[in-house]
């Protein structure tokens, strides 16, 4: 009974060894497969990356530091087309500035026609041009030495003396003989036209008279001014580019 128990549990229980065989065996046939259909994809990789080490080890390349200035070589060619470029000029101001347009002042003419003048807003003296004098030769030529006497003597700003002055000139260019004895300026047209031989001429503009002509200014209620035509301007006891702005009594020369 022992025997037969025995057998029989022994016949059930499989083997040790034939266990082992037959997983080995089959565990080889696994790997034969695997083996068989993987082997050569893994070679050919491996034989690559084997090959392009070796180039890489044989070839030894330059550290990184020596291979950016390669590199940059490499690509000057495109940032020096970039820069070569010519540059423009900008004419753009740097500071805003509005147009300023200038105002017109616009009216129909007495033939019905629209037009428009411009509107001057400023005004520079040093730009206007004063005509100058002009030479008659009817007149006394001593008369255009008094007017260079006078401008001798002149001040830059007046001192209220203006009758003074010019008899003082029209003494020491001889034009008259005796100095004038009238105290107001007003009364030196009579003076010299009785005692002198002056003529009056018929002129009303100041800047029309002639070189050393004699403009007497005033009313009857007034001191008056007196000065003498200059080649640019007139001179009494100052110079001045332009005449006395009193109302003008008539001017005056000896011829």
């Amino acid at each position: 009974m022992t025997f037969s128990a025995g057998a029989r549990a022994q016949g059930l229980a499989p083997s040790t060894l034939g266990g082992d065989s037959r997983s080995d065996e089959a565990t080889n046939d696994v790997v034969q497969v695997i083996t068989a259909k993987t082997a050569p994809a893994i070679s050919k990789k491996t034989r690559k990356l084997l090959t392009e080490s070796a180039r890489t080890s044989a070839e030894k390349p330059p550290p990184v530091a020596a291979q950016k200035p390669t590199q940059a070589v490499a690509k000057a060619p495109a940032r020096a087309t970039f820069t070569m470029e010519p540059v423009r000029p900008m004419n753009q101001p740097t500071v805003n500035q509005t147009v300023q347009h200038r105002s017109s002042f616009s009216f129909r003419s007495s033939q019905g026609k629209k037009e428009s003048v411009p509107v001057i807003t400023d005004y520079y003296p040093k730009r206007i041009v004063y005509p100058y004098a002009k030479i008659d030769r009817r007149i006394d030529n001593r008369l255009v030495q008094a007017a260079t006497v006078a401008q001798e003597r002149a001040h830059a700003h007046s001192r209220s003396r203006c009758w003074h002055y010019v008899k003082d000139a029209l003494l020491a260019s001889g034009v008259v003989d005796s100095r004038p004895k009238t105290e107001l300026a007003r009364d030196a047209a009579s003076e010299l036209v009785n005692n002198y031989g002056f003529k009056r001429l018929s002129i009303t503009d100041p800047f029309a008279a002639p070189l050393g002509s004699v403009l007497v200014y005033g009313t009857a209620r007034s001191v008056g001014h007196v000065e003498i035509r200059t080649k640019d301007g007139f001179v009494s006891d100052f110079r001045s580019p332009i005449p006395s702005r009193r109302p003008l009594m008539g001017v005056y020369a000896k011829l």
